[in-house]
């Protein structure tokens, strides 16, 4: 079982699959990765020799932000947008939605779990 950048890649997939359990890494980079180590992607992630695993983890290293320091520089951008007081950060910084969603009846992810309130009644119905 190969390690690249902390991770442990899954056994028994196919590697072009396996690199995209790296944080960072999708479908499209995972290709590209694996056409500039000349690695090719039907493989099985336990078939890698040590060779075309280092290759990899090289290109990895070399050209993309994965793992720790992508999750940091994402968290450090959300921080100084709340330092900022924008209107991203207050969403942020209040748990609800950020892009625009409407939350009158949705936004069930952010904001957790609905919480009833105490002591409101039903409108009577008019029949």
């Amino acid at each position: 079982m190969p390690r690249i950048s902390g991770i442990d890649l899954p056994r028994q997939k196919r590697i072009e699959i396996a690199l995209t359990y790296i944080f960072g890494l999708g479908r499209s980079s995972s290709l590209a990765i694996l056409k500039k180590a000349s690695v090719d992607g039907a493989i099985k992630s336990d078939n890698l020799t040590d060779e075309e695993v280092t290759r990899i983890r090289r290109v990895i290293d070399g050209e993309y932000k994965v793992e720790g320091d992508l999750r940091r520089e994402v968290t450090m951008n959300i921080k100084r947008l709340m330092d900022l007081g924008c209107y991203r950060g207050l969403r942020h910084r209040r748990g609800l939605p950020v892009n625009g969603q409407r939350t009158h009846t949705n936004a069930r992810t952010r904001k957790g779990p609905r919480r009833s309130v105490v002591g409101k009644k039903k409108p009577p119905s008019k029949t």
